[in-house]
């Protein structure tokens, strides 16, 4: 009834008002894309991102050229507005395209950060597009023509030329849409197989969809220890992750040392059904199960860990002879 009696108080521009207030209810939406900040109440028209009070301050230093700010509750928005803003997607979808390159060690600015962090920090992400795929980059005109209509957003205009770049480089249909980054940390191996004389040279393989990754290779070791991080993007059809040993060899094909597959699912499901992990303490939320059809050693949980979702688990590598594999999973959302 409540909502009824709003829709004849306010008219017609309430509905967009509405889709604008929808899109904000978005888990990605309800934290400021630049600095993470609680409860954003303002919005970028141009780029597609819901930011918060002091951050939207530094937005309009850009110009509406670059950023065109309004509030989200009190302004009024075209219906072109905020079909772009929908079109990006929200936080997470433009950050994904904003924040693909930060650098290694990179640190964004936190929710209490000082105007002049916040302002380098915007800067270089929107006017300077510092952390774009480079051939994604877009030269803005400051002209007057450009600063006072509302032209097709950067947003759109970089989630065009990234389907485009991403369609072409892969010849696929559409694109692959990805929702999030999965780290897997290698750790150690025990009691691997031989497959030379007496040792083996041992390394570690990862596939998820199109994507292979590898660790280092170690010297006669069969109980090596990587301690080493790979990368993956996890596509919306993620599938299982398979994993595969292999002994390095120099003169013939290298032989493997036995394999296995992750199911994924708990780790995501749980992640993605917690949202922001970093609000919530350290607490297990999920559990993948030991059963006599996967490779687990034991039931391996699904823990929140200093504001990081994470998975460690022991692995029976399967269709060898002997060989055990430790791994830790953590789940990355996109824009994180």
């Amino acid at each position: 009834m409540a909502m009824n009696n709003r829709r004849l108080e306010f008219g017609r521009p309430a509905s967009g008002k509405r889709r604008m207030k929808d899109l904000l209810l978005h888990k990605d939406n309800r934290f400021c894309a630049d600095c993470n900040a609680p409860d954003p109440k303002w919005a970028s028209a141009n780029i597609g991102v819901f930011v918060c009070l002091k951050c939207c301050g530094v937005h309009r230093s850009l110009g509406t050229h670059i950023s065109k700010i309004n509030s989200v509750t009190l302004d009024e928005w075209s219906e072109e507005e905020i079909d772009a803003m929908i079109e990006v997607g929200g936080n997470a979808s433009a950050n994904s395209i904003y924040e693909a390159y930060l650098p290694e060690g990179y640190t964004k600015p936190a929710s209490d950060a000082s105007h002049e962090q916040r302002a380098k920090f915007i800067r270089s992400k929107y006017e300077h597009q510092e952390f774009l795929k480079p051939s994604l980059r877009i030269v803005s005109g400051k002209s007057s023509s450009h600063k006072n209509t509302f032209k097709a957003s950067f947003s759109k205009r970089l989630m065009d030329s990234f389907r485009k770049s991403t369609s072409s480089s892969k010849n696929m249909e559409g694109m692959v849409e990805f929702i999030g980054m999965l780290k897997v940390k290698v750790i150690k191996g025990t009691d691997l197989a031989i497959r030379d004389m007496m040792t083996s040279d041992p390394y570690v393989i990862l596939k998820l969809g199109q994507q292979t990754v590898q660790t280092t290779i170690i010297k006669s070791n069969l109980n090596p220890v990587w301690n080493e991080e790979l990368m993956l993007s996890v596509p919306e059809e993620f599938g299982q992750l398979s994993l595969q040993v292999y002994d390095h060899d120099m003169f013939s094909a290298d032989d493997i040392m036995g394999e296995a597959d992750i199911d994924l699912q708990p780790l995501i499901t749980s992640a993605m059904a917690f949202g922001d992990a970093g609000m919530f303490d350290d607490m297990q939320i999920g559990k993948w199960l030991k059963s006599h059809d996967n490779a687990l050693i034991d039931d391996s949980t699904v823990n929140i860990i200093d504001g990081k979702v994470k998975q460690e688990m022991s692995l029976k590598l399967q269709n060898v002879e002997c060989g055990e594999l430790d791994l830790e999973l953590e789940w990355m959302p996109l824009g994180h």
